[in-house]
């Protein structure tokens, strides 16, 4: 196992190296720079543009740059933000806790809810409470989640649910004790969870049901009831077992969205989070505070596979990585 894990780490660098010089050329082979907005600005003059453009080394052919950026990147030098006017590490600092706080929320909604959700409805197959856990599934997967948020803002003012509708503290939060903060945190953060944890809960539970349905007609489900053996043992350590492992593989992707948020989520709740930050960088070019964010997905995306694979070693004997 040792062995398979070191391989792949090793696989990590010239794939991020692949990843990174696809990204940064498209990325600068696009029309336009965050220049061409200023240069909109008539109070902005054409020596400041240029020094800007050497300062930023984007008088550079598009080669030259990518180079420039990968030695700085070597030496744990993201570069400078156009936008912000401060080096990127410290703004994606500021809100990379945010993202990860609000993911980790989601996750845990949207697994916690699924998994039992799914497994009562293979085992009460074509029941009533399946048809309506299956109705409820669908509205999931056809209401998007920027509409979601709106319609529980809506009926948190409606009803006057004692609940923030935006932001991450409130305006009190430096004069609060350090118990209320929390407290005053988790309730901020109750709505963009629900939210972006409940439009997961629909394709997992499907998954879930329709993989739990197909392991229980199985003839080691059949031998092990003729064996009389309580069916809630067969269910969750026989059926279970075997029908979790195509859900380890989506874990895995999923621990690649960590950090990229949901920007229409958190736009819409006023979350200081990843996603709205990353939206308005690419949108306005700024190309380092891009790449930065692509870099750190890409290395989630290959470190979520790497541990969905010894996640379907641990729960499945069949699997060896020898």
């Amino acid at each position: 196992m040792l062995t398979y894990i070191s391989k792949r780490l090793l696989q990590v660098i010239p794939l991020l190296l692949i990843i990174s010089m696809v990204s940064f050329f498209i990325m600068q082979f696009t029309p336009g720079d965050y220049l061409e907005t200023l240069k909109m600005n008539p109070d902005i003059s054409k020596e400041l543009i240029n020094d800007l453009k050497v300062k930023y080394g984007l008088d550079k052919g598009p080669v030259e740059q990518y180079f420039r950026w990968l030695w700085r990147v070597l030496h744990l030098d993201f570069g400078r933000s156009f936008k912000w006017n401060a080096p990127v590490t410290d703004v994606m600092g500021s809100r990379l806790l945010n993202t990860l706080i609000l993911s980790l929320a989601a996750m845990v909604i949207s697994w916690g809810m699924a998994i039992p959700i799914g497994v009562h409805s293979a085992v009460k197959k074509y029941s009533w409470s399946d048809n309506i856990l299956g109705v409820f599934a669908f509205i999931g997967l056809s209401i998007p989640n920027f509409f979601f948020a709106l319609l529980l803002l809506f009926l948190i003012v409606k009803f006057d649910i004692n609940l923030p509708i935006g932001g991450m503290t409130s305006v009190d939060y430096e004069w609060l004790s350090p118990w209320e903060k929390v407290i005053d945190v988790l309730k901020h953060l109750l709505v963009p969870a629900i939210v972006l944890g409940t439009a997961s809960v629909a394709g997992l539970m499907r998954q879930m049901r329709g993989q739990m349905i197909d392991v229980m007609r199985e003839d080691y489900i059949r031998t092990a009831r003729a064996k009389g053996l309580q069916e809630r043992r067969i269910i969750y350590k026989h059926a279970f077992r075997n029908a979790i492992n195509p859900l380890i593989t989506i874990f895995g992707f999923q621990l690649s969205g960590l950090l990229s948020g949901a920007a229409l989520t958190e736009i819409v709740t006023a979350w200081p989070g990843m996603g709205r930050m990353m939206l308005e960088a690419v949108r306005a070019k700024d190309i380092y505070l891009v790449m930065a964010g692509l870099m750190m997905g890409s290395l989630l995306l290959i470190i979520g596979n790497l541990v969905a694979d010894i996640l379907l070693s641990l729960v499945d004997p069949r699997i060896r990585y020898d």
